[in-house]
């Protein structure tokens, strides 16, 4: 069984992936506090589900493309195996991290994307740098930035890790604290190999805030 906050068929807002409609599964409770959270009405609300029955909802949406997200999808046990689940179904499966716990249990065939929490969130401390070395070129890295020094750290670990070898990165303007043009700019500026991700959840549904 799995505790389940939400489960809603959206357009993808974020990720190479943005744009595309998609069935978000948003799993409940998290282990970090983020400044930023948009979510926060699925830190403990939620209801139990099978597999079984989660397949079946997903399989009534009849969309080819999955998320996985939260909360942290990872603190529940029995994500792996949805995620497995899924796969074996057709689905085109990717989960969403936050980048503290280890992501080894998740099935080779999804496509991770882990978040690399800057300072601005006041959770980069929290961060599992190990899971860097088990991504796979599929997979994906996320920085949300808030500030220039966010930006900067963002940067000197994309440099420094050699991220862009390892998965395709992005680079995300922290809605309402950093304008997506200074972003743009700075990362041109660097000439960083970094997408610039807005959230189109955001564009096309400003102000809603569950399902979307």
């Amino acid at each position: 069984m799995l505790k389940v906050n939400e489960i809603f068929l959206s357009i993808q807002g974020e990720s190479s992936y943005s744009g595309l409609p998609c069935t978000f599964i948003r799993l409940t409770g998290c282990n970090l506090r983020c400044s930023f959270c948009d979510t926060k009405y699925a830190y403990k609300r939620g209801k139990s589900m099978s597999l079984n029955d989660l397949l079946n909802h997903v399989q009534t949406m009849d969309c080819a493309l999955v998320e996985i997200t939260g909360g942290e999808p990872l603190l529940q046990e029995e994500t792996p195996e949805l995620t497995q689940l899924l796969l074996d179904n057709g689905f085109r499966v990717l989960v969403e991290t936050n980048g503290s716990l280890d992501i080894r249990a998740l099935p080779s065939g999804a496509v991770c994307i882990l978040d690399i929490k800057c300072p601005g969130s006041g959770e980069s401390e929290k961060m599992l740098w190990e899971n860097l070395e088990h991504l796979k070129h599929s997979d994906e890295v996320k920085f949300v930035i808030s500030t220039r020094e966010d930006y900067e750290w963002a940067r000197n670990n994309l440099i420094s890790r050699k991220l862009s070898r390892k998965a395709s990165i992005l680079f995300s303007p922290c809605h309402g604290r950093l304008s997506p043009a200074r972003l743009a700019g700075w990362i041109l500026e660097d000439r960083l190999s970094a997408r610039l991700q807005l959230q189109l959840h955001r564009i096309i549904w400003p102000g809603t805030e569950h399902g979307r």
